[in-house]
């Protein structure tokens, strides 16, 4: 082999190592595709999760699984109705525990 295809050869290795791990593009991958505005009533809750932001979703996340029929809404975290059912339940689990 002659010395320029040598050099040749190192130069693209060494280009493709430099290169290597990073991203071509950024995607946020959060839970909620849409968000729902309708209050929902605290009695009707089964479940309500929090997901907080992180690297791969930049908001935080509410989401209410309803008793009735197991249904999942994403809340607006942003909505007062919302900040209400959070605050009621932090009361809750307050009284609950010692």
């Amino acid at each position: 082999m002659n010395q320029s295809a040598v050099l040749i050869f190192c130069l693209i290795i060494l280009t493709l190592s430099g290169t290597q791990g990073i991203p071509l593009f950024r995607t946020s991958r959060c839970v909620c595709i849409k968000i729902s505005d309708q209050p929902v009533n605290l009695k009707s809750l089964e479940k309500l999760e929090v997901i907080p932001a992180s690297q791969s979703c930049p908001q935080v996340e509410i989401i209410a699984t309803m008793k009735k029929n197991g249904e999942k809404k994403c809340l607006n975290t942003k909505s007062k109705a919302v900040k209400n059912i959070l605050k009621s339940i932090s009361k809750e689990r307050s009284k609950r525990s010692p």
